[in-house]
């Protein structure tokens, strides 16, 4: 993808964010070196260089971010974060976060776009297979208990989250979330902005939300053991938790809160289930083709030689990348009686991953291989977003 940028600052700013837009891009970044200004765009998750801006136009281009998030030009040392609203050219709004720090050749600037148009918030749309779908709907819709997501930025984890908590909003049933930031509004559910610098933490939100008679609750992440057990103690008395932790499978997600302080009867009360997620791109089904991937990469994720693989090619559709589109692989740890008994005795994350592969949890690794065998994603997908 090289594309060119011409024009006074202002429309330069508008044409980056509008053409990323209509490609469908996550992010936006755009980066200040000692001789070149460079442009990248974040597509199904991988970042692809765009553009070599007009290296003396780069302090003009971040004063035009700062005044359209409405953040302080002058201050250029420390970074600033702030949102914009930009309407594009099918009428359409779409929220951007704004993130500025400053480097040692000057503000690098990066865009999330948070296009509500390509929010999916239905759990048929997420891509999971039907028994993976069953329980979890199974264990969201419990009327007490609590649900992990895990895994890196990226993810999918809030998307997952909001899709459950769509499944749950009806007028029935109060939902409050607390989160940092809020990505996107959700109609029907009470959203509430962390703000450390004036003391409003996780931890503190939560003890004022539970004053509110919810019966759901979503802590954006949790990050400390004070929040753990006030989320924790929430499921234990009546409330539906969820929240995010960034561990690298399921398994993790226990001895993780076990590290901050929860004790284990509390986890082996509360939790219902943990799911671990990924998200590797799709092979692009315009220019698919047959090859043969790297024997070392095949031998080191279990896979043999002589199978028939597919990769995109590269066309005009998939911006040459063979990609298109992204979809999840799930790793599914349900709180039954063989974990509960595993998480009481102290077991560690390999024992608790060797007794759910015994009761069928399908790994990362495994569901990709699933994927790669079903011609969804490639062989290098596989190798480089999972683990054994």
């Amino acid at each position: 993808m090289q594309l060119e940028f011409r024009g006074s600052v202002i429309k330069q700013v508008e044409q980056i964010i509008q053409e990323a837009i209509e490609a469908g891009v996550s992010d936006i970044h755009i980066e200040p070196y000692e001789k070149k200004y460079r442009l990248r765009y974040r597509l199904d998750g991988v970042l692809q260089q765009v553009a070599d801006l007009q290296f003396n136009q780069k302090e003009a281009m971040v004063s035009r971010v700062k005044i359209m998030a409405d953040l302080d030009i002058a201050e250029k040392r420390r970074p600033q974060d702030g949102r914009i609203k930009f309407r594009a050219k099918d009428g359409k709004e779409v929220d951007l976060r704004v993130s500025i720090l400053p480097t040692q050749h000057g503000e690098k600037i990066v865009l999330r776009i948070l296009d509500k148009s390509q929010l999916q918030l239905k759990l048929e749309s997420l891509g999971f297979d039907e028994q993976i779908l069953a329980s979890f709907r199974k264990a969201i819709h419990n009327p007490y208990g609590m649900v992990l997501v895990t895994g890196p930025t990226g993810s999918g984890k809030t998307t997952s989250l909001y899709a459950a908590l769509n499944e749950l909003n009806t007028d029935q049933v109060n939902i409050t979330t607390i989160e940092d930031p809020i990505e996107y509004n959700l109609e029907g559910v009470n959203q509430t902005q962390v703000h450390e610098e004036i003391g409003l933490s996780f931890a503190h939100v939560l003890r004022s939300i539970l004053r509110q008679d919810p019966n759901v609750i979503m802590v954006g992440e949790i990050r400390d053991k004070l929040t753990a057990e006030i989320a924790i103690r929430s499921a234990l008395t009546g409330h539906m938790v969820f929240s995010t932790l960034h561990t690298n499978d399921a398994a993790s997600a226990v001895s993780r809160l076990v590290d901050m302080g929860v004790e284990p009867f509390l986890l082996a009360s509360s939790i219902r289930l943990v799911m671990a997620q990924r998200l590797v791109r799709k092979i692009c089904e315009n220019c698919i083709e047959t090859y043969a991937p790297d024997a070392q990469i095949l031998r080191d994720i279990g896979l043999e030689e002589g199978r028939k693989y597919k990769r995109g090619a590269g066309c005009e559709q998939c911006n040459h990348t063979g990609y298109r589109g992204r979809t999840a692989l799930i790793e599914l740890l349900v709180f039954d009686p063989q974990i509960t008994e595993k998480v009481l005795q102290h077991a560690d994350a390999g024992e608790i991953k060797q007794v759910a592969k015994k009761g069928g949890m399908t790994t990362l690794r495994e569901a990709g291989i699933e994927k790669v065998k079903n011609f969804v994603t490639t062989v290098e997908e596989i190798y480089r977003e999972t683990v054994l």
